[in-house]
């Protein structure tokens, strides 16, 4: 039986980065090299001499929603809304606070005459909730709703979370959560990897609350992963499939690119386009279809992503790296430090 306790490790609370770097490419850099099992230590803006002309990096251009609402109870409390996925115009499924006082029926009024009636009552303390009194719901959000910073972000949301906890290739509006790999990506950056010759595609996956959502039972096959809508285009299909052909390597930023492509890839390494929703658990033993390399943050113990980094690694080898990164102080989670896993192309 594979177990959630396999996965977890000593992670010393200060350790948990409560702020983003000075700037996005200071972030420190794990460099894990697969065949001989070493470790590096280097900085973020060192990353463009990791990859090799030919090479292919998919990145993650999904944006991330201010999903986070407050308002007030028709009582006069004050009462939270969190987004979670648009089930039709102007109808979210939600979680909310406080839920005992939060039933079908009752109405949140926020700025701007704008109120949310709850419609439906869910599992695991969801909400269906219909919004009333705006023309332009999107609209109406970026200029009301906060950025969802994770729960382990225990601070008020800062003026400069609007920034940094996007990417700056984020395009598509549907996120809920940040795919933190990309944090760490400046212009610049971009701009030294495309003179490298390294191709760069963009696919996207919107990023659901459950990639916090802990693993709550032991036995693994029990645990039952959140759907997340993925998008794949032609183009991105084409040019990875082009790029494997010709001998270089998939390299994902994130863990949300590597479910996405391991989903709409077939047994015979081709990446198709398409769209749809991923409920992929990806974890020991997994053989990858489309990904040989992977940029990713540092994940909470027991969690469905760090079971994701031990299918790359093995996990004595995940747990072992991740001992390294605390002994060397490295900044953990949603705005924390990152960690490269090479990977050759036949595997090990």
């Amino acid at each position: 039986m594979h177990k959630r306790s396999d996965y977890l490790y000593n992670l010393p609370e200060e350790l948990i980065a409560q702020q983003p770097a000075a700037r996005r490419d200071e972030s420190r850099l794990l460099v894990y090299d697969r065949k001989s099992k070493e470790m590096k230590h280097k900085t973020f803006s060192s990353f463009p001499d990791l990859l090799d002309p030919g090479d292919v990096l998919v990145l993650n251009n999904t944006r991330v929603i201010p999903a986070r609402l407050i308002g007030k109870r028709s009582s006069g409390g004050e009462a939270e809304i969190l987004l979670l996925s648009e089930v039709r115009d102007l109808e979210w499924m939600c979680l909310v606070k406080p839920g005992r006082r939060l039933k079908i029926g009752q109405l949140v009024h926020f700025t701007g005459g704008v109120r949310a009636k709850i419609l439906e009552m869910h599992d695991e303390g969801k909400r269906l909730v219909r919004f009333h009194g705006t023309a332009d719901f999107h609209s109406w959000l970026e200029q009301t709703g906060r950025p969802p910073l994770p729960p382990y972000i225990k601070r008020d949301i800062a003026s400069a979370d609007l920034e940094r906890y996007q990417t700056v290739y984020a395009r598509e509006n549907g996120a809920v959560a940040a795919p933190t790999a990309g944090l760490h990506f400046t212009d610049e950056i971009l701009d030294q990897l495309q003179k490298k010759k390294i191709k760069i595609v963009h696919l996207t996956l919107h990023v659901g609350i459950g990639t916090f959502r802990p693993v709550s039972v032991e036995n693994l096959d029990d645990h039952k992963m959140d759907a997340e809508r993925y998008i794949v285009s032609k183009d991105a299909a084409d040019a990875i499939n082009s790029v494997r052909a010709e001998g270089g390597r998939v390299v994902a930023v994130g863990t949300t690119v590597v479910r996405t492509l391991e989903t709409v890839t077939d047994e015979t390494r081709t990446v198709h386009a398409g769209s749809g929703e991923s409920a992929l658990f990806i974890r020991p033993p997994y053989t990858f279809k489309a990904v040989d390399s992977l940029l990713t943050n540092f994940h909470l113990p027991g969690s469905t992503l760090l079971m994701l980094v031990s299918a790359l690694m093995g996990r004595e080898e995940t747990l072992r790296a991740y001992n390294e990164a605390v002994a060397h102080k490295y900044r953990f989670f949603s705005y924390g430090d990152a960690m490269f896993i090479q990977l050759s192309l036949k595997g090990d």
